[in-house]
């Protein structure tokens, strides 16, 4: 199933439109196709919880966006599956490191345990399409991770975004994007 379009605005109090520069004149909110497809392509990101006293827990992972969904997963026993058990909401961030260039994102949402068998399937078959060698060989740095999965050696999370950000950086010119779902 195709993911909703968002609502898409540019927040012009970060983004170039409000400084006299040229072609600020033409900056325009990032498209969600294009947010997307960043989405597909990042390679980790970094999911941020709360832990029960309040304090914030950010750590890398791989995930795969499929079908409108962010997907990630995690030990059963490590502080994210926790803090999870306790408070469902997080975010989940990927970018570049860099000042003038690249399209940083954030999905904020509503983690939801994956269990049914097909879905999990289906999860399994993006992160190897995405990952390749890294999950399928077995010298890769993730094999085994499919059935990690099956078994729930590993916890699959997805998250419906509730809200996403992004900014942009290209020539110059600076972007901020919200979409809402």
């Amino acid at each position: 199933m195709p993911t909703p379009e968002p609502t898409t605005e540019l927040d012009p109090r970060y983004s170039s439109a409000i400084r006299p520069r040229p072609g600020a004149e033409n900056v325009t909110p990032t498209p969600w196709p294009e947010a997307e497809r960043h989405l597909a392509e990042a390679e980790i990101f970094w999911v941020s919880t709360v832990r029960p006293d309040g304090r914030p827990h950010v750590t890398p992972v791989i995930g795969a966006w499929h079908d409108g969904v962010l997907y990630f997963s995690t030990g059963p026993a490590e502080q994210k599956a926790k803090n999870l058990a306790q408070n469902a909401h997080c975010a989940l961030t990927t970018g570049r490191n860099s000042l003038t260039e690249g399209l940083d994102l954030i999905v904020e949402g509503t983690a939801e345990q994956v269990t049914e068998p097909a879905k999990v399937e289906e999860v399994i078959a993006a992160y190897e399409a995405k990952y390749g060698a890294h999950i399928t060989s077995p010298e890769g740095t993730f094999h085994g991770i499919g059935d990690a999965f099956r078994t729930g050696r590993a916890v699959v999370f997805a998250v419906e975004p509730d809200t996403a950000y992004g900014f942009g950086r290209e020539g110059g010119l600076f972007t901020h994007t919200r979409w809402r779902f």
